[in-house]
């Protein structure tokens, strides 16, 4: 399944904090220097959902704030209902 997300680096913390127009909204203390911010982002994403980080990876906008995230082996209904006990 694909994930829209939203990502906001140097943050104070890291979070993810629900959804907005449509796009997870991630905070990541990580800057966006280098892909540090996606890795932050996949690896939080990974522990929020309990997958292993190799999981999921950014398909799309890796140097922009809004991304798209693959997850493998999981359905779209479990991945929402799982951020959306989380969250």
């Amino acid at each position: 399944m694909r994930l829209d997300v939203r990502v906001l680096p140097r943050a104070s913390r890291n979070a993810v904090e629900g959804f907005r127009d449509g796009r997870l909204v991630i905070r990541v203390t990580a800057p966006p220097v280098d892909g540090a911010a996606n890795v932050a982002t996949v690896a939080l994403l990974a522990r929020t959902l309990d997958l292993a980080p190799r999981a999921l990876r950014v398909v799309a906008g890796g140097t922009s704030r809004n991304k798209t995230i693959e997850i493998d082996g999981v359905a779209e209904t479990l991945v929402r209902s799982a951020l959306a006990r989380r969250v």
